[in-house]
This record gives C-alpha cells, sequence and structure tokens, in this order.
C-alpha cells in the first residue's frame, strides 16, 4: 500500500541543515515533511561540539566588533587557494549573519558567542582572533516536549563524562580546573550532582549542551511552526515531471511506503558518505579498504543524498582540497566488546604533550587544527606502513589534563591500562617499547623538545605562536608558553591515534543559492543540497572551527528561502515569534 501526502518543501535528512532549512521554510509559511533515515534526529551535528564559524554575526557586533565582510573574505581567499568559489563563498558571508540573527530573534534557537575562539591559522591575513563562532545556549531537556525528545539523538559517550555534556568556554575549565580552584570545584560539582539526579529520575543527562543542545533547540522549533517529522523514513527515489523538476519523492516508512508531493522542491541533508565503506575507499587517500578510517558521524550517513541527486542530474565534486573532514581519533575497547571512537580535539593543544610517529619524531604543530594534525600524520607516514601516531604525556599532563579518554585527577587512569587504551612506562624507553616507537629517536626528540619548551619556543613546529594555539593551552601553565610545557617525570603514558572525520567535504555540485546543478551548471528546477551532501564552500579546507556546521545551517537557511522565496522585510516583521511560545531555557 502507497499512501500520498503533499507539502510545499519536503527535507531529507534532519541534521543541522536539514532542520535550519525546515525551520526556515514553516516559519515563513510553507508546508513542511522532514524524512529522516535513522531513528532519531540529529546526525552527526547531535555528537558534535555545536559550534559554527558565522563571521559578522549579530552576536559579535552587540559585543563591539563590526568587522568588514573584506576580512573573513581574504582569510578564505588566502586559506582556500584554488577551490575558493567567490559566489558561493560572498552567499556564506553575507547570509551568515542574518541565519543567526534569524534563529536568534525569531526561534527558540539562541546562542553564544565564541568571544576569544581565533582562527586556526593565525599569520594568514585576515585571520580573526575571536567573534566569528557562535554555539547553541544550553537548554533543560524538560523544556522540550517529550514526543520531541524521543526523536533526540543524544550525547555521544566517548565525548561525554559518564553521559553528560561539557561545553567548551567556562563550563569546561571549571571541570579542568576543579582540583585547583575551590569556584570551579562548587561548578562542577553542581553540574555533576544535577547529572546524577536526572540519571536517577530520567535515566540520563537532561542538561543538554554542544552539537545535542542546537539539534534539540531546532527541533523544538520545528514543532512549534507545525513541521512534519518523520523518523525511521529514508527516501528512496526522488520524483520529476515531464520537464525533469523534482517533485518529490518516495519513502519507505514504518508502514510501507510514501509518496511525498512537494510543490515548492526538495531539499537533500543526508549528512554525506562518511560511513560508506565503498565510497571512503575509492575517495579517501590512504584508505585501501575503506575500513583504514574511523567517522564520528552515525552509521546512517552513507551517501543516500548523494545518490538521489546524481539520479536527478546531479554530480559529486571530488576536485576539493581533501574529500573529508578529518580528525585524529583513538580507538576505545569497551569489556562487551564493542570499540568506540574518541576524537582528539581538546589535549593536542595542552602543554606537556607531543604527537610522534613510529620513528619517534614528532611531524607536526600539535596544537593546530584537527583537520591539520590528521591530514600531517597521513602525508609523513611511509607508504605501506599504518597511518597512526602516539599522543606521548608525562605524569604531570596525565594528572591535570585529559589524555583522550583519559581523565585527569580523581578519575583513576588504571581502566585506561587495564583495557589497553592507554600504553604507560616507568621510562621514556619503556613506553617506547609498549608502542613499537623507535626509543632511541624518542629521547632524542623529547629532549629537544624539552629544552625549547622551557623557554617557550618551538623552533620546529613554531607551536604556541598563534592566537588558536594559545587558546588550546592553558593560561596557568607555569612555563613561558601556554601551549608548551617539557615532558619530564614518569610514569610516562601513550594514547595510539589514527584518521577519523567528522564527515565529507565533497559532495554535490550547487551554485550560491544551494541548488543542484547539472553538466552544464544548469540548476536542477525543484533540488537543493545542503548541510555535507553539499560540496563544501570551504574547498576541502579548515580554516576555522565551525566550519562544518555554519555553512549547513546558513545553506538550509538560503535554500529555504529560495524555496519559498522569502523576503528580508516578512523575517524583520515576522509572522510569529516562536520563542514566546515556551521559555527558550
Amino acid at each position: 500500500m502507497t499512501d500520498t501526502l503533499s507539502c510545499d518543501l519536503l527535507v531529507i535528512g534532519a541534521g543541522a541543515g536539514g532542520l535550519a532549512a525546515a525551520v526556515t521554510a514553516a516559519y515563513h509559511g510553507a508546508k513542511v515533511i522532514v524524512a529522516e533515515k535513522a531513528d532519531v534526529c540529529g546526525g552527526a551535528t547531535a555528537w558534535s561540539g555545536g559550534w559554527m564559524w558565522a563571521p559578522r554575526n549579530p552576536l559579535a557586533r552587540a559585543d563591539g566588533v563590526d568587522e568588514d565582510i573584506e576580512l573573513p573574505r581574504t582569510y578564505l581567499q588566502h586559506r582556500l587557494g584554488k577551490n575558493f568559489d567567490a559566489a558561493k563563498v560572498d552567499a556564506f558571508l553575507t547570509q551568515a549573519p542574518r541565519m543567526v540573527g534569524f534563529f536568534h530573534d525569531k526561534t527558540r534557537l539562541q546562542f553564544v558567542p565564541g568571544t576569544t575562539i581565533a582562527d586556526i591559522h593565525g599569520g594568514t591575513p585576515g585571520a580573526g582572533t575571536g567573534h566569528r563562532s557562535v554555539a547553541p545556549q544550553p537548554i533543560d531537556a524538560y523544556k522540550i516536549p517529550a514526543p520531541v525528545r524521543a526523536k533526540l539523538r543524544w550525547q555521544l559517550y566517548e565525548t561525554s563524562f559518564l553521559g553528560m555534556g561539557i561545553m567548551a568556554g567556562p563550563d569546561l575549565q571549571a571541570f579542568l580546573h576543579a582540583t585547583r580552584s575551590p569556584k570551579a570545584f562548587a561548578h562542577a560539582a553542581g553540574r555533576i550532582t544535577r547529572h546524577l539526579i536526572d540519571l536517577a529520575t530520567a535515566r540520563k543527562g537532561m542538561q543538554l549542551v554542544n552539537g545535542t543542545a542546537l539539534i534539540g533547540r531546532l527541533l523544538a522549533s520545528a514543532d512549534e511552526l507545525g513541521v512534519d517529522i518523520r523518523i525511521s523514513s529514508p527516501a528512496r527515489t526522488l520524483t520529476t515531471d515531464d520537464s525533469g523538476a523534482v517533485t518529490g519523492a518516495q519513502l519507505d516508512g514504518p508502514d510501507g511506503t510514501v509518496t511525498i508531493h512537494a510543490a515548492r522542491g526538495v531539499i537533500l541533508a543526508t549528512g554525506g558518505f562518511p560511513s560508506n565503506v565503498d565510497m571512503r575507499k575509492k575517495y579517501f587517500p590512504r584508505t585501501p579498504t575503506g575500513r583504514e578510517h574511523w567517522t564520528l558521524a552515525p552509521d546512517t550517513t552513507t551517501g543516500d543524498g548523494i545518490a538521489l541527486a546524481e539520479s536527478a542530474g546531479g554530480r559529486l565534486d571530488t576536485t576539493l582540497a581533501s574529500p573529508v573532514a578529518y580528525c585524529p581519533v583513538s580507538l576505545v575497547p569497551y569489556r562487551n566488546g564493542k570499540t568506540g571512537v574518541f576524537p582528539h580535539i581538546l589535549d593536542r593543544g595542552k602543554p606537556g604533550v607531543i604527537g610522534v610517529l613510529a620513528s619517534g619524531k614528532r611531524f607536526v604543530n600539535e596544537a593546530d587544527g584537527y583537520h591539520d594534525y590528521t591530514t600531517a600524520m597521513i602525508d609523513a607516514v611511509p607508504d605501506g606502513q599504518q597511518v597512526c601516531s602516539w599522543l606521548v604525556c608525562d605524569h604531570r599532563f596525565q594528572r591535570l589534563y585529559p589524555l583522550g579518554m583519559s581523565k585527569p585527577r580523581p578519575i583513576p587512569v588504571w581502566p585506561y591500562l587495564r583495557s589497553g587504551y592507554l600504553k604507560t612506562g616507568r621510562t621514556l624507553t619503556e613506553l617506547a617499547q609498549q608502542c613499537g616507537i623507535d626509543p632511541a629517536q624518542l629521547h632524542t626528540t623529547v629532549a629537544s623538545f624539552n629544552d625549547n619548551a622551557r623557554r617557550g619556543q618551538d623552533p620546529e613546529f613554531h607551536r604556541g605562536e598563534t592566537p588558536f594555539n594559545r587558546g588550546s593551552g592553558d593560561p596557568d601553565n607555569p612555563f613561558p608558553n601556554p601551549s608548551l610545557a617539557p615532558l619530564e617525570k614518569g610514569p610516562f603514558y601513550a594514547v595510539k591515534v589514527v584518521p577519523g572525520s567528522f564527515g565529507t567535504f565533497a559532495g554535490i555540485v550547487t551554485d550560491a543559492s544551494a541548488r543542484v546543478l547539472d553538466d552544464s551548471d544548469t540548476p536542477i528546477a525543484g533540488l537543493y543540497a545542503v548541510g555535507s551532501d553539499q560540496a563544501s564552500v570551504m574547498g576541502g579546507h579548515y580554516p576555522s572551527g565551525g566550519i562544518n556546521i555554519g555553512p549547513a545551517m546558513t545553506f538550509g537557511y538560503i535554500a529555504a528561502r529560495h524555496a519559498t522565496t522569502a523576503t528580508d522585510s516578512e523575517e524583520e516583521s515576522g509572522n510569529t515569534d516562536v520563542r514566546d511560545a515556551q521559555p527558550a531555557g
């Protein structure tokens, strides 16, 4: 049996890009259906930090930072090089501030500013030192209706503390300083106490932060605007008319096939192909079987949107600098036989840790971006060897900062040693033998690093010389550079790091309005692609944190406005202020 439904706009995928499009279109009066393949909504966004790069946003202006558009544009021109697409970049830089303002003022999605979050490559002309990023305000999950909460993808265990999310900024710093500051201890104790109460009463943490808060707020906004969100409903085929215009799609719903007629078109937002082993084998470097790569995206992100776009005449852009948004990860063995994937975002920039290859040599500025660390690792490991590195630290570091899944004091380290996740040795030689690292070269590397670190210098890789590096460090570090400290006293520890990703950069070719283009660069009527289904506006580069979610939200907003022919005056006057419907938290 096949059911038939009609709507104005069909959105396929319920991550940041898809939900941003759905909320925007619904606000402008469209009847919207969202079809999500998984049994929950949020995609990779729900497991992320939730930060989005959105230069010149209203929160920055409210803080007195009013940048000219040429500053971030210049930065992107230098970082993207031949992959710089002026039309798409200008659309992003023009509309990102409007997107932030729209959601902050008109929906349940309010933001906090990234006042001190710097762009990664501080020596590049136009690089920012802060105010270009925003993140969702935390929200109490009890303020989201229970039927909506049931559709939410919850916090990833590996990036939480016993299932409790910790937000970058003051919240995280309080946890890192809980044993050094009474005020920080009180904050951490209060958060943990509330989390334990939630576990006892709701069996999960109800303090939503980071990407979970972003998706929770978007779902609440969509619900209040009447968006029909259908989970466990993968789209199998697009429907078209005699002219080739896309008119809807067929879904495999829980109760059978559903045909959706969408008068204003279809927006693809299925999350790219990071979990498609065959496509990884074909497009990812140093991935001969496709299984040498460990993604942080859900296993449902298998390229469905790309296949749908190609079936209508779209094409995959494989000319980007990188097909994938890399992140270094470590593999966490659990006693039930499962393997967790931990993203190394926080630890690499802290003072007293270095990254080395099996040769015992450093290969990168460890405090630079996660994409940079991974690409450098891939380039540095000789052909024929496993692509991996080791993050190495001493006892002082291990007690002060996280090392992957291993937490600082007072959390014990023995569970990670018992499982084999962490390697240890009383001396560097013992540690090297445990890891298969050249012991003589490791001694040489550490001795040279230590001499320079005591002076606050890293002449080999210039670590700690940019605002991004220093912001990743510790301002309370007793040595001159917040990102550098010697590795001096054993026992020493190490964790093995391998290539992983947040998602894919390679995606469908679109124009500045997010319309899918055919082989002649003509827009395919009624078809849009956003998020990781769209070829990244960053051209396969990673110039700043949040360059996945920021463009996903922005081009979702752009696509929905284009499909609904929305005007700025409509947003300024406002149809409904969703924030009035229920407290935002």
